[in-house]
């Protein structure tokens, strides 16, 4: 499994990352490989960057309308994981927009936007599960949403991947 979660950096990794290996990326999952991607790695698995996604794209979630917020400072977002509302550390995360019967939707946004989907060997999430204490720390407004399960709800999602 490739995976390339969030966190600190820009899209200007994205040219010393994968440029260069976009094919290699695309052949190890057309050998059965998975690929997960979260934030950053899910847009990259985007129609801009990799574009190894059918029917669907990553997009700026807080350009979509009827999202709940417009900025994409650190955050908690309202999601829907698996029928069960939440709340998920954002950092300007996409939504996955497009044909919805090309995907098992996971989790989506208050909007109803895909916010993670499995496609086939590829599974995308927008906002961050794999934050760790010190991301909410980092910001005072968010230390009170710290509860570490979403690093549960990442190893399960990376599970039903690994199975599809």
């Amino acid at each position: 499994m490739i995976v390339v979660p969030g966190g600190f950096g820009d899209a200007d990794s994205y040219e010393s990352l994968f440029k260069n290996n976009a094919q290699r990326v695309k052949q190890f999952i057309a050998n059965g490989g998975r690929y997960l991607g979260i934030c950053m790695g899910a847009y990259w698995a985007g129609q801009h960057y990799l574009n190894i996604l059918d029917s669907v794209d990553a997009v700026q979630y807080i350009r979509r309308p009827g999202t709940d917020t417009c900025r994409p400072h650190a955050k908690a977002v309202d999601v829907t994981w698996l029928g069960k509302s939440d709340q998920m550390f954002f950092y300007d995360g996409c939504a996955l927009v497009g044909n919805a019967t090309k995907f098992e939707t996971v989790a989506t946004y208050a909007n109803g936007d895909a916010m993670a989907i499995i496609q086939n060997k590829i599974g995308l999430i927008g906002c961050h599960p794999e934050a760790d204490k010190f991301w909410y720390d980092n910001y005072s407004w968010m230390r009170r949403h710290w509860s570490g399960v979403h690093h549960h709800k990442l190893l399960e999602f990376a599970v039903r991947l690994m199975q599809s």
